[in-house]
């Protein structure tokens, strides 16, 4: 969140999620940032001083740039004794990938990066991982594949002990093209609950094609639980709860479990209905779908409501129902 002061967007609005009990004036207050100010310089410094508020256990602050023109300012909250997201403990063994491994992973994330710049992000899961269109970033995945096999054992192992962070986030992307999924799925579910924001991001890239050809092929006998995305819902870090959300809508997409849907309204409900009236759309609709899933409405009439403008009142409707619910 450090920019130039010539590249500072300003504040155009700000988001708080997390907190039930703390008055949202009092966040305010601490971080002492309103709409129209420059984005603040320091993510740590804002997150250090919140934690000095009373009743603040963990929090994470995250600029999205931009709507308008303007910065939205996420500040995720975990309240002492409110319901929280739980983190593994850092792992502490010295282990480290073939340097093969980590030379592929760095050309692709540059090779993704020149991709996104041009537009270029089309990719096909069909085989349980990604594999775009774009030559430059598809012949280094189809390498992945190979990789995975030959140092499963090795990925496995690194993503579960090993003390570097980065070793972590590569071994839990290229565990997703073992040619095995089965392999690899309770590996990544644990990856879920690293205690890298990064680790756990790329746990997520790597479960959801795995979860899609799941749902495709039963035969397989894949598995992939929805628990520990309903748990994300409750992280301080704006990226968990997004791609959470996005995963259980695909999980879910051929109908939801009795068991997930009691989990969701014991421990996400409140995290989606908070997610679901934020100002920035693109971020909110994943939430309001969930919510409407979750309340036995039709999902193609709440996204033409939502493209028709009448998102708030339909979302007002599905918490009524939910309600009716308890």
């Amino acid at each position: 969140m450090t920019l130039l002061a010539a590249q500072t967007p300003i504040v155009g609005h700000i988001e708080i999620f997390g907190a039930r009990k703390i008055p949202q004036d009092r966040i305010l207050k601490a971080i002492d940032v309103k709409p129209g100010d420059p984005l603040p310089p320091s993510k740590s410094r804002l997150e250090e001083t919140l934690l000095a508020v009373d009743g603040v256990a963990r929090a994470s602050v995250e600029a999205f740039c931009c709507e308008a023109g303007k910065a939205i300012l996420y500040v995720g909250i975990e309240e002492r004794g409110a319901p929280a997201f739980p983190l593994r403990d850092w792992p502490q063994g010295d282990l480290q990938l073939p340097p093969e491994i980590v030379e592929v992973y760095h050309d692709y994330t540059i090779a993704l990066a020149q991709a996104m710049r041009e537009g270029d992000v089309v990719e096909d899961i069909s085989q349980g991982h990604s594999l775009m269109t774009n030559i430059a970033c598809r012949v280094l995945q189809e390498r992945f594949v190979g990789l995975a096999e030959v140092h499963l054992e090795a990925l496995r192992a690194v993503l579960r002990e090993s003390d570097d962070e980065e070793q972590r986030a590569i071994a839990a992307y290229v565990l997703g093209y073992a040619p095995r999924k089965g392999d690899v799925t309770d590996d990544l579910q644990v990856a879920l609950r690293d205690p890298d924001a990064d680790v756990r991001a790329n746990a997520l890239r790597a479960l959801r094609p795995i979860a899609a050809l799941a749902q495709r092929d039963p035969a397989l006998g894949i598995k992939v639980e929805t628990t520990w995305f309903v748990e994300m819902l409750n992280s301080t870090v704006l990226k968990d709860r997004l791609e959470a959300v996005r995963t259980l809508l695909m999980l879910t997409d051929q109908g939801m479990s009795a068991a997930t849907a009691a989990h969701l309204r014991e421990r996400g409900l409140r995290s989606l209905e908070e997610m679901a009236h934020w100002r920035h759309l693109e971020h909110a609709l994943p939430a309001y779908l969930l919510l409407g899933r979750l309340a036995g409405m039709d999902i193609a009439e709440l996204e033409q409501d939502w493209a028709r403008g009448e998102g708030p009142q339909k979302l007002q409707e599905i918490e009524q129902k939910l309600k009716s619910k308890k």
